[in-house]
């Protein structure tokens, strides 16, 4: 079982990103995904979680109506969309299978800075 983060990198403040994350070994879709970061320095911080039945996700309060969390079932593949971008949405973002982050990928760098 395996999961893979990509589509981090540098964007300047107010600006968007999309993650993906893959998996190998389980299907993805068939799962309630989250997605959790780790800023430097700080604690590994949950950001969202989508359920696989009716499609509801939850976020933290810090990112509502800033990130989108979607599931492509034709892919097995999830996302993160990532909008109006903040310095301190700076951090490492991973996709995990549960909500604490045990079964998480490698993770994939946000840099938000000007």
């Amino acid at each position: 079982v395996q999961l893979v983060e990509s589509g981090g990198g540098l964007v300047q403040p107010g600006g968007s990103l999309r993650l993906s994350c893959s998996a190998s070994g389980f299907v993805l879709v068939s799962e309630n995904i989250s997605w959790l970061r780790q800023a430097p320095g700080k604690e590994l911080e949950w950001v969202s979680t989508n359920s696989s039945v009716g499609g509801f996700t939850y976020y933290t309060n810090s990112v509502k109506g800033r990130f989108t969390a979607s599931r492509d079932r034709t892919k097995n593949k999830m996302y993160l969309e990532l909008t109006s971008l903040k310095p301190e949405d700076t951090a490492t973002y991973y996709c995990a299978k549960d909500r604490a982050g045990t079964m998480r990928g490698q993770g994939t760098q946000v840099i938000v800075s000007s």
